[in-house]
């Protein structure tokens, strides 16, 4: 199947273009009070790490699951303060997850919003927020 588009006087074809996965960017500052956050407190895995040269940004990414963060000390990567929606199952039971961590920077609650979902909400050292939410 093709579909012709007109864009400033040129035929674009689109042929069986899928989109996938998203990997979002997140500003840090800090690498241990990435790991404190996304290791310890999000329970993610570090996957691999870069840096081109000793004492140069590094560049990481960060998982759980299917759900995958790059994290980067580059000033030009990304901007703090960025903000991204998860969606996933049995949210009850990764709110009690996270309550009974030790994270004493983050006790999140759990919201019932007007919009028909349940969320929680934790923001990173670098005010980065991530909403987890599942639809009721």
């Amino acid at each position: 199947m093709f579909r012709y588009f007109r864009l400033g006087g040129f035929k674009m074809e689109e042929q069986s273009i899928a989109y996938h996965e998203i990997t979002p960017i997140f500003r840090i500052f800090d690498i241990a009070k990435a790991q404190e956050f996304y290791i310890h407190f999000l329970d993610f895995q570090l996957d691999w790490e870069h840096r081109y040269e000793d004492h140069f940004p590094i560049y990481m990414q960060v998982s759980r699951g299917n759900f995958v963060i790059h994290l980067s000390e580059h000033h030009g990567d990304c901007s703090p303060g960025s903000a991204i929606r998860v969606k996933v199952n049995n949210i009850e039971a990764i709110h009690s997850t996270l309550k009974s961590k030790s994270y004493k920077y983050n006790k999140p609650g759990l919201e019932k919003t007007p919009w028909t979902t349940k969320e929680i909400t934790v923001i990173d050292p670098f005010s980065n927020k991530i909403t987890f939410f599942e639809s009721l």
